[in-house]
């Protein structure tokens, strides 16, 4: 999976990037692909019997990924910061070997995202909420 985050190195630099960003380019269509690809990590950990919340960090790397990279410009930019591919390779890695119980890191990631998601929707349904309530409080009905 190097080739996917680390295949290529700009000069003169430690900055490496691989085929993610490059497939980014294509709106819509690469990220998707990059991220099918990426799921090959996560089904492999699922055979190794890999702890489950390990596993769903590493499907929420995959899922930021996605979703980052769907946005122009910023996505593009955010493939060559965040490589989510080498992240689950490592965690593949640290508990892979043998069956390593997940850490307090992975659970406080995963916790934290589940929050962040959370949070989101309920900020979304605050939002949407106030509009329809102002719309039907200063529109009239006909």
């Amino acid at each position: 999976m190097r080739w996917v985050d680390e295949a290529f190195r700009v000069p003169g630099t430690n900055i490496r990037f691989g085929w993610d960003p490059i497939i980014g380019l294509v709106p819509w269509v690469g990220d998707v692909l990059t991220a099918i690809v990426g799921c090959a990590i996560v089904l492999q950990a699922h055979q190794m019997r890999v702890p489950r919340v390990v596993q769903l960090r590493m499907l929420l790397n995959v899922g930021i990924d996605l979703v980052v990279g769907i946005v122009p410009f910023v996505g593009d930019a955010a493939d060559f910061l965040w490589k989510s591919n080498a992240k689950n390779f490592a965690l593949l890695e640290r508990h892979g070997r043998q069956s390593m119980p997940a850490t307090r890191g992975d659970w406080l990631f995963v916790i934290g995202l589940v929050a962040a998601i959370l949070a989101m929707a309920l900020v979304s349904l605050v939002v949407l909420y106030w509009v329809l309530h102002t719309l039907m409080t200063h529109v009239p009905l006909v």
